[in-house]
């Protein structure tokens, strides 16, 4: 399986994720880039879906299903783990709740488009006011292999890791984060937001000790997650 990303607006990152012909676009706001590149590598819209369902990620849909036989797969209705098939090849969705409702995430082997809920350097937004919800979906999420590589619905590195910086001055691998930092490529892997993500790193003994200086609430990892939540 394979991805292509796609920068459209300011900072929004959209996606193509095909096969050896069949291809599934994802919050794909960037219409006219991502038809002329499945053009090219000869490769077949079969599918047009969201991670979830803000207008900044769906913007591209009319556009690409009018030019297009691609069949629309709405985020709304996933509310359990699904199989998306593209040529012989398997894309998992599962719903990841949180930042919204509705927000789901896709895998493939070796990658994940995270949309909203994991960013590469920080989270979304609680928007649904679920944090037991958005806490379990990113339990979900780092509990697969640290090399997955992780390609959010955002470019907001360079504004994260200087929040990073006030929550952990100490941490050493801020800085390593920045120097991978690529403009043309959003990617890290889930090994680099463990390291470095301040947001998921409630596990981290660095962390934990960073929020019993503050007399906040530790005694369990969703304590810790809602305390760093609370205070950044």
């Amino acid at each position: 399986m394979f991805i292509q990303q796609f920068r459209y607006s300011t900072d929004n990152l959209g996606y193509l994720v095909y096969s050896t012909r069949e291809g599934i676009a994802i919050d794909a706001g960037g219409v006219e880039d991502i038809l002329g590149f499945a053009e090219k590598n000869n490769i077949h819209i079969k599918y047009v879906t969201n991670t979830h369902s803000h207008y900044d990620h769906t913007s591209g849909n009319e556009g690409l299903l009018k030019k297009t036989t691609a069949q629309f797969i709405d985020c709304r209705q996933i509310k359990s783990d699904q199989t998306i098939y593209l040529d012989h090849e398997i894309l998992e969705v599962f719903h990841t709740p949180g930042h919204t409702e509705d927000s789901v995430t896709f895998k493939a082997d070796d990658f994940l488009v995270t949309g909203d809920t994991l960013f590469n350097g920080t989270i979304g937004n609680c928007f649904s006011g679920d944090l037991n919800a958005f806490f379990q979906s990113l339990k979900r999420l780092i509990s697969l292999p640290k090399d997955t590589k992780i390609y959010g619905g955002h470019d907001y590195v360079i504004e994260s890791m200087k929040m990073a910086k006030i929550i952990e001055k100490d941490n050493p691998y801020i800085e390593e984060y920045i120097k991978k930092y690529n403009p043309g490529l959003i990617v890290t892997t889930l090994d680099d937001e463990l390291r470095a993500n301040s947001y998921i790193r409630f596990n981290a003994q660095a962390m934990i000790n960073n929020l019993q200086k503050r007399n906040v609430p530790t005694n369990t990892e969703f304590a810790r997650f809602e305390s760093i939540m609370e205070i950044y």
